[in-house]
């Protein structure tokens, strides 16, 4: 029942996306009232149970927590090793981790399996740490099978390939994903690529590992020497001892190799770092510097707060660049504390053509908050949102366990947890400031922009600050700086008109497709391992049904009429806005190229390795044609919606013929990290298509 429920909440989140994708209405969004700021009240205090701990011969130490509110145990094994850089087999900790839980030598992978499942348990391993939770009668079984997985593995040649091959393709899947590479990218100038945190696999660093490195690794890195084990629940400690005697004792005790750590750096001047993605239709923008920062450092507090009226929910940076400008759907910053590195970053994705006025609104608000101080008001309503959040997080017994094994792995009093919201109430208006100034280092940050080049580069360039033009540097995927991304230049006897015309040629002539009248289309995806479906009905006169279904029931329909239409999802009917009109009267033509219009050529540009002309249909729309064969490869359409817009990028590939035309049996539509790869299973021309199709 909880399987089936959680698929039915992952589906409905997905035709949400469908919806916005597929050009449906946003629904209705419920708007909060921010009006009435909350009152400040006194910090709760937090009474954390302290654990009993011990420590085994081999070095691990263990840390029980007795709470007998639910008959649950939640248990963490951490390997609180310091970094290490992975060179050219970079992947390795990966894969190791990958194969942890996938058999042991006593046990096979299915039968481990299968165990954990009929206790109904949860056991999550890696490369630095196993996670189990259980009820509390089945605590002695599940923590032997923790040991057991995470102590004797069975690294077998079988798994391992698999597993390999399962990374390289998720890495190549994510060749032209603009937020993965930005992220990646982001990490390897910040740290620098040969520091651990700045390191990233590729399909060749994947390939060089062997099993034998993954086994080298794990005897390696594997050990109790820097070990922790966190028992929080109801449980008792002689017994939990007892457990964690018998199935841990026998861990072999072994020194980890030597770390050498590169120092951590950032730039003299802030500056731009562009990475051209021209698959782009968003950009993803980050500002970003390495910081060090601790827990137990007396900064950390103020610091807390000062990111929380920057960059947390309802922060600045959300208010400024989503809720007064409309460039975003969110922003947001963070500040990460840790021993060895750690970096701030702002971040968010706009569309291409408020890029750069995103960059400026980064930059004023992180300038303001650096060089005023913030109101009482605004610092109390920060503070409550933060203890808020801090209370809830109290409920999870996960919570309970990292906050024991923090105390232990940084270093912190015994009291740092009872006292921290007292902490958090004690900062100032003078504090905030001063570590914004400390941590926010605009004056060296790097701002890091992932999009279409062609499209952000010359307004990029034009930002000042501090009174300078910033430097605009370009890199690629591999974190390599190289020269600027040079533009194609039209040929001066290219056309609007010669485009369409060579378009229409492609796909079988103008006899042949002026015969057509009426278009019905079935598609199909897949998601979550379950059908969704995709009808479609289009007019030569510019009318629109279309569907979308799942296990045959209808998720959301809009009709259009040739003037006016309306979408009906999630049992709401909303009318177009006009802007949705507009880019319905071409959308609903199956061949808009037939007529010019109001149509403009906007240039050549690189479309997936494809040199494709570029046509504007409208302020809202753009079409791509493949420059040698004269397809449609790509529509970009630009909707808005509650103050809110966003581009919806859909590719065409696998032309087939139908009735003497030529039609697209492969569609893909993606919005931020989700695609959906549409398969056509039918085309009718002229039949299956009446006009009672288009009546409410």
């Amino acid at each position: 029942m909880f399987n089936k429920k959680y698929k039915d909440n992952k589906m409905k989140k997905y035709i949400l996306t469908i919806n916005a994708l597929l050009f449906l209405a946003f629904s209705s969004i419920a708007q909060i009232d921010r009006s009435t700021p909350p009152e400040a009240g006194p910090a709760p205090k937090i009474n954390l149970e302290k654990p009993q701990t011990f420590t085994l011969e081999n070095g691990l130490k263990v840390m029980i927590v007795e709470n007998h509110k639910l008959p649950r145990v939640n248990m963490t094994l951490l390997l609180d090793n310091p970094p290490h850089s992975e060179g050219e087999k970079v992947g390795v900790s990966s894969l190791t981790g990958g194969l942890l839980g996938t058999g042991t030598t006593k046990t096979s992978k299915d039968e481990f399996n299968e165990e954990v499942d009929y206790l109904g348990a949860n056991l999550y391993f890696s490369a630095q740490s196993v996670r189990a939770n259980t009820l509390s009668k089945f605590l002695p079984r599940v923590l032997g099978l923790m040991a057991e997985g995470a102590l004797t593995p069975e690294f077998t040649q079988e798994e391992f390939e698999k597993l390999q091959q399962r990374e390289i393709e998720n890495l190549e899947s994510n060749e032209k994903d603009v937020a993965f590479n930005a992220g990646r990218l982001r990490r390897a100038l910040t740290y620098g690529k040969n520091h651990p945190y700045g390191e990233f696999s590729t399909p060749e660093t994947l390939n060089s590992v062997t099993l034998e490195d993954v086994k080298s690794h794990y005897n390696n890195y594997f050990v109790p020497e820097n070990a922790y084990l966190a028992i929080i629940g109801d449980v008792d400690f002689e017994k939990a001892k007892q457990l964690v005697e018998e199935n841990f004792s026998k861990w072999n005790a072994k020194e980890i190799p030597e770390v050498d750590l590169p120092e951590v750096e950032n730039v003299e001047t802030t500056q731009i770092n562009l990475l051209d993605m021209p698959n782009a239709v968003q950009s993803q923008i980050a500002v970003v510097n390495s910081v060090e920062l601790q827990k137990k450092d007396p900064d950390y507090f103020p610091a807390l707060i000062a990111n929380q009226i920057l960059g947390r929910e309802d922060g600045r940076l959300f208010n400024n660049l989503r809720e007064d400008k409309g460039y975003t759907y969110g922003a947001y910053s963070s500040l990460g504390s840790d021993k060895y590195a750690a970096a701030f970053t702002a971040s968010a994705e706009v569309r291409n053509e408020v890029t750069d006025s995103s960059v400026v609104a980064f930059i004023d608000e992180i300038h303001r908050i650096r060089n005023e101080k913030v109101s009482e008001e605004e610092l109390n309503n920060a503070k409550n949102k933060y203890v808020g959040n801090f209370v809830l997080s109290l409920e999870q017994p996960s919570t309970i366990a990292r906050y024991a094994l923090d105390i232990e792995t940084e270093e912190l009093p015994e009291d740092f947890y009872e006292t921290y919201l007292q902490k958090i109430n004690d900062v100032t208006e003078e504090d905030v400031q001063r570590v914004a100034k400390k941590y926010f280092k605009l004056d060296q940050a790097r701002i890091v922009v992932a999009g279409k080049a062609s499209e952000i580069a010359k307004n990029l360039e034009k930002i000042e600050f501090n009174g300078k033009t910033l430097p605009v540097k370009y890199y690629n995927k591999l974190g390599e700086e190289v020269e600027k991304p040079q533009q194609k230049e039209l040929d001066a006897s290219v056309s609007v008109e010669k485009v369409y015309a060579d378009y229409i040629q492609a796909i079988g002539g103008r006899d042949a497709v002026e015969e057509v009248e009426t278009v019905a289309m079935i598609a199909e995806a897949t998601v979550q391992g379950m059908a969704l479906n995709l009808s479609m009905k289009r007019t030569r006169d510019g009318k629109l049904n279309q569907e979308v279904s799942v296990g045959g029931n209808v998720m959301s329909k809009q009709i259009f009429n040739g003037e006016t239409g309306f979408v009906v999802a999630q049992g709401q009917k909303i009318p177009y806005t006009e802007d949705q009109i507009k880019a319905a009267k071409i959308d609903a033509n199956p061949f808009p190229e037939l007529e010019v219009g109001n149509a403009s050529l906007k240039g050549i540009e690189n479309v997936e390795g494809i040199d494709a002309y570029v046509v504007a249909l409208g302020e809202n729309n753009k079409a791509f044609y493949d420059a040698e064969t004269g397809l449609k490869i790509k529509t970009v359409q630009t909707v808005s919606q509650m103050g809110q817009t966003m581009s919806i990028p859909t590719g065409y590939s696998d032309y087939q013929e139908v009735e003497g035309v030529k039609f697209p049996f492969s569609i893909s539509q993606a919005a931020g990290p989700q695609t959906f790869e549409f398969n056509v299973t039918e085309i009718l021309v002229n039949e299956g298509v009446t006009a009672e199709d288009f009546e409410e």
